[in-house]
């Protein structure tokens, strides 16, 4: 059987391209198949960035500064945010471009198609059957919609086009709406939360968990509630949306016992794989929920075909898909023996301030180790020159380690988090003890220095907790009291 590629990735997400480009730089002969493209991620993260600079701007205005007339100009802001965003996104998105991609060789087919078997495994497309020895699903995913009585014949946003609904709003000179109810406890619906809110929106955020994130730290995730109500988000837990309808041209959501009336609704609960239109029973790939499965070497239950990003489940973090398109490519490409490990992949949620974490939660750690082998280390921003002068003193640094330094886990809600948990990855990817980052000289004044601070708090935990070594203190002041004698 001929093989005309070494690999047939199916795009439609950014992973797929970046995919496609490292394939080819690994020297594989690649076909990249792409219907559409979402760029909502990079306009969401582009226009959240421009909300926290009008933010500041209005902060400013309150102290007095005059900072370009902050409060005559709310549509200029929403209007710069908007442009901004579209512009930053064109230029992001032109470093992956398919232009680019067939510059460096890659194979480009622009178009949909779906798996066959017979006579042989192949992905068709329009008059061209695409034979590979290795396949990569990277088809990124499309937003999940739950049950929810008259949902389906009231007018909804979801993350996957809110960006392009307000541009449309803005470019057709309309009012923003006021007033917003969010439904799903995701990172994407805490962002857009406090982006619209930090847009001059009136936000009702709605989550069935008793707190933001489950799997986040029960510490954290109220500062980070905290934060969002003060941004001015009404932040509704353990509340689960049993209705919606639309009366006098107006919009009811009812979460629990309460009825709540609104100009949009936002469904951001999470996501499934975009998968549907490309035949995969007949060729042996199965999926369960909201999920592709797959093994530890990112195979799916047919061997010959890989997938990574969230088709295969989890939160939408580009860094994450990145790293499952490395492994893949690596198994697909050679021998597959690369297994898939995210314990050191760190990981952020874009709020303001940003929450960044790696590894165990100090819960995850005392589940899997015994609660006295574990040590929590805290300390907050308040105490760091640089967040003094920059007046941004909202934070906590958590470090999870074991007495003997070995660092589990890290979790930083605070300014410049997203930069500094990378040097937390580096040091638990190289099995660098805490006590090294203690000792570490930053720059001063930095905010690094939250990093030295936190882990100087290790001896003196460690001695704390150490019962074994008060004990042999203890025994050793007991004899020296006796020789003396």
């Amino acid at each position: 059987m001929t093989i005309d590629y070494d690999v047939v990735i199916i795009g439609g997400s950014l992973t797929g391209r970046y995919a496609a480009l490292t394939a080819t730089q690994m020297g594989a002969k690649v076909a990249l198949v792409e219907s559409q493209q979402n760029n909502s991620l990079i306009i969401h993260q582009a226009i959240g960035e421009i909300a926290n600079l009008t933010q500041n701007l209005h902060n400013l205005a309150s102290c007095g500064i005059d900072a370009v007339h902050v409060d005559t100009s709310e549509k200029c802001q929403i209007s710069l945010a908007l442009s901004s965003a579209q512009g930053i996104a064109a230029n992001v998105q032109e470093q992956m471009s398919l232009a680019h991609l067939s510059a460096q060789g890659v194979d480009v087919i622009v178009d949909s198609g779906q798996f066959q078997s017979s006579p042989h495994l192949a992905f068709a497309v329009t008059h061209r059957l695409l034979r590979g020895r290795t396949y990569l699903l990277a088809s990124g995913s499309l937003p999940a919609i739950p049950k929810i009585e008259g949902l389906q014949t009231t007018d909804y946003l979801t993350p996957a086009n809110i960006w392009q609904y307000l541009y449309k709003q803005h470019s057709q000179f309309s009012e923003l709406p006021h007033n917003w109810v969010i439904i799903g406890g995701t990172p994407q619906s805490i962002e857009i939360s406090q982006t619209l809110a930090r847009l001059g929106c009136n936000i009702t955020l709605v989550v069935k968990s008793p707190h933001l994130l489950p799997q986040l730290d029960p510490e954290i995730a109220q500062f980070l509630q905290a934060q969002l109500e003060v941004d001015g988000v009404r932040v509704l837990t353990q509340k689960m949306v049993t209705q919606v309808k639309r009366i006098d041209n107006k919009k009811w959501v009812q979460a629990g016992e309460k009825a709540i009336e609104t100009d949009e609704i936002l469904i951001a609960i999470g996501h499934k794989p975009n998968i549907e239109s490309f035949n995969l029973p007949e060729v042996g790939v199965k999926w369960h929920q909201h999920r592709l499965l797959v093994n530890d070497k990112l195979q799916t239950t047919n061997h010959r075909i890989y997938a990574c990003g969230d088709v295969i489940g989890g939160y939408d973090f580009p860094n994450i898909a990145n790293h499952e398109a490395r492994i893949a490519l690596n198994n697909a490409l050679f021998f597959p023996r690369w297994q898939v490990n995210y314990q050191n992949i760190p990981w952020a949620i874009l709020s303001y301030p940003v929450l960044a974490q790696v590894g165990l939660t100090d819960i995850q750690a005392k589940h899997q180790f015994s609660q006295q082998e574990v040590i929590v280390l805290r300390h907050y921003y308040k105490s760091i020159a640089a967040a003094q002068l920059r007046n941004e003193i909202t934070g906590i640094c958590k470090l999870v380690v074991l007495r003997n330094g070995k660092i589990l886990g890290a979790t930083i809600f605070g300014t410049e988090a997203r930069e500094l948990i990378n040097l937390i990855a580096l040091a638990m990817s190289q099995n660098i003890p805490v006590k090294h980052l203690g000792n570490l000289s930053v720059v001063y004044p930095s905010f690094s220095e939250i990093l030295e601070q936190t882990a100087r708090n290790f001896s003196q935990q460690r001695f704390n907790s150490n019962t074994v070594w008060q004990d042999w203190l203890e025994g050793f002041f007991y004899l020296r009291r006796n020789w003396n004698l």
